[in-house]
């Protein structure tokens, strides 16, 4: 068996709004275009030059939901996901490659732009940032069991140091 690895994680803006279609068979899906940035030093000059990489994106389902919902050009979000390429063939005839980054794991991240304000808006005026969403495979979002089944007040009882368990010195010594 192979022990192929095909990973991708990328944190970049978004170029341009989600374009959010469904499929004849009602799957969503939203492609998008993430620049990511990154550093270069001019060979003639040496100074150091800051470029933009876009990169094609494809999610599906929950993911192509929470694109739709939460994002906008110019939002910083993190995607973990894998390389895909396939072949077409155009209106010409002729057969064109594909590559892109099909999203397993989207997660917004906090926008460090002006401090998560608007411009010119105060702190008082600017209603608290959402948390921070995640799609995870299999369809279930991070916050989905918070409260279900007794979940929080399981953990209130987990010991919070080695003193609380048997009784014992808070002093583990470990072996290594």
């Amino acid at each position: 068996m192979s022990r192929d690895f095909n990973k991708v994680i990328l944190t970049g803006r978004l170029a341009r709004d989600p374009d959010v279609r469904t499929t004849q068979g009602g799957q969503k899906n939203a492609r998008i275009s993430l620049a990511c940035g990154r550093e270069r030093k001019d060979k003639t000059t040496g100074e150091k030059k800051a470029e933009a990489e876009f990169h094609p994106v494809m999610a599906w389902g929950f993911a192509a939901d929470l694109l739709e919902k939460y994002c906008r050009k110019g939002k910083l979000i993190l995607v973990e996901g894998r390389l895909h390429s396939y072949d077409y063939t155009d209106k010409n005839n002729v057969r064109k490659w594909v590559t892109e980054v099909v999203a397993d794991n989207i997660i917004l991240m906090p926008d460090s732009k002006n401090n998560g304000q608007a411009a010119g808006a105060s702190a008082s005026s600017t209603p608290a940032p959402a948390p921070a969403a995640q799609y995870y495979p299999g369809g279930s979002d991070a916050t989905s069991l918070r409260g279900e089944m007794g979940f929080e007040d399981e953990f209130d009882s987990f010991p919070l140091d080695f003193s609380e368990i048997h009784g014992g010195d808070s002093d583990v010594s470990i072996p290594f």
